[in-house]
């Protein structure tokens, strides 16, 4: 089978969502693809217990042989609040938490989270029978060495790859995975065999049917999966040489790093994205998507600092993001959302983890920003969650504000929340301190399944 080898490097002419001034409006050329509406919320199946992170942590410790003392010094936390994490006394409501816990343990997150989960519902299910295809994919289909087999014509899987994507947008994981394991596999066969022009294409859409495969796995609780995706994506973007596609595969390639704890790989993709894009980016330009991504690379780079506990550079990645925002204004190249009001969603999400607690729930409420410039389900029901991570850290003060955010967070991305191990956990902790018998508790647990 013919390798590619003779694909020449440059910027392309982007399969991305292009431009037309609104943020919701993430459309591709030569397609009519707008995304589809949002996913319903589905009848819960089978329950099954929550998983206990603190009661893990206390088990793989005692295992260990670690003391309170060690584990928490390895962890750089107090013996006081370690002690209350594993009795569920304290929430891991902070970005980070997991990753130095785990690492201090010597286990992997989701050692400590026990995912994936059973699904909850129909639609979870849906989406986690795509990951066999995809698995197959991207572990058995190399980029140099496809299957032999036939492919459909290049503009047919570019118009698919860019409705997955869509649905991706708008939280409905079973709709966008549902054909990845083809449309991976038949891309991969075009980029390696067809026509020079053809193969510039696939590797495009490549990018962007991997970036979801990623994103679909990463939220079904596959991180395996997810970081190979990731890794496939980002040797494709990296092969293609357009500046804008590598830079979205970096972004989602330190966003998965960082999830499986590798936060040193994860904070050195990014830097090498932020090296290449700071001297290409020009938000005044015609075409924006370098600084887009500039953009984006520095609002990740705002969140790893974050879950380091540098908040002066988590500070200055917000800030060099914001400049580039009100340059660029709201844009939607590849369905990332970059614009003011996706860097003031982000705000909060880094105040979360830096644990503001109420003060970064009041500053949201004073800037108030509209969810419906984005029209995106996944960002809203990230911008929800991030708020009540922000009030759950306030110790009951505030729990009553919180469980109503978390239950906006489910209802506009369901699956994404469901199978959030930080949102289960919330989700108990909640619970445990409930002084009495709410049906909004009992409706959540319904709905993710563990009632």
């Amino acid at each position: 089978m013919p390798v590619l080898d003779d694909v020449a490097s440059g910027v392309v002419e982007p399969v991305l969502a292009v431009q037309d001034g609104r943020a919701g409006a993430g459309r591709y050329p030569g397609s009519e693809t707008t995304p589809p509406d949002r996913e319903q919320v589905s009848t819960p199946l089978d329950a099954a217990d929550t998983a206990d992170i603190g009661q893990r942590a206390r088990t793989i410790r005692r295992r260990r042989g670690l003391s309170l003392e060690v584990a928490a010094g390895l962890a750089g936390i107090c013996t006081s609040y370690l002690s209350r994490l594993e009795r569920g006394e304290r929430r891991f409501d902070r970005g980070g938490l997991l990753s130095a816990l785990a690492e201090a343990l010597g286990c992997s997150v989701i050692d400590l989270t026990g995912q994936p989960y059973l699904p909850a519902d129909r639609a979870g299910a849906d989406a986690l029978a795509t990951l066999p295809g995809i698995r197959v994919a991207i572990y058995d289909a190399p980029l140099d060495d496809p299957p032999d087999v036939s492919a459909r014509p290049v503009a047919e899987l570019v118009r698919r790859a860019n409705a997955a994507d869509a649905a991706r947008d708008q939280n409905r994981y079973a709709l966008a995975g549902a054909e990845l394991g083809t449309l991976l596999t038949e891309l991969q066969v075009i980029a390696a065999t067809g026509r020079p022009d053809d193969r510039r294409t696939a590797l495009a859409a490549l990018v962007q049917a991997a970036h979801v495969a990623a994103a679909v796995a990463e939220a079904m609780g596959h991180q395996d999966l997810a970081l190979a995706a990731a890794a496939r994506e980002h040797e494709a973007a990296a092969r293609l040489g357009d500046p804008t596609l590598l830079g979205l595969a970096r972004y989602g390639w330190a966003q998965t790093w960082a999830k499986v704890g590798a936060r040193r790989r994860a904070t050195s993709v990014v830097a090498e994205s932020l090296a290449d894009l700071d001297v290409l980016a020009d938000p005044l330009a015609d075409y924006t998507g370098p600084a887009e991504m500039a953009g984006m690379a520095h609002l990740i780079s705002a969140k790893l600092a974050a879950r380091a506990h540098r908040a002066d550079d988590a500070a200055s990645h917000l800030d060099h993001a914001a400049e580039l925002a009100e340059r660029t204004g709201e844009r939607n190249t590849a369905y990332q959302h970059f614009g003011p009001t996706n860097v003031a969603l982000w705000r909060v999400g880094v105040g979360a983890d830096l644990g503001g607690g109420g003060a970064v729930y009041e500053r949201a409420m004073r800037d108030a920003p509209d969810l419906d410039v984005l029209d995106s389900a996944t960002r809203s029901g990230n911008y929800h969650f991030d708020l009540a991570r922000a009030l759950v850290s306030d110790e009951g003060d505030r729990d009553a504000e919180a469980l109503r955010h978390l239950d906006t967070a489910d209802r506009y991305a369901p699956q994404l929340i469901r199978h959030n191990p930080i949102a289960r956990d919330l989700l108990g902790g909640l619970e445990q301190r409930a002084r009495r018998r709410v049906w909004e508790l009992d409706s959540l647990r319904n709905r993710f399944g563990v009632g």
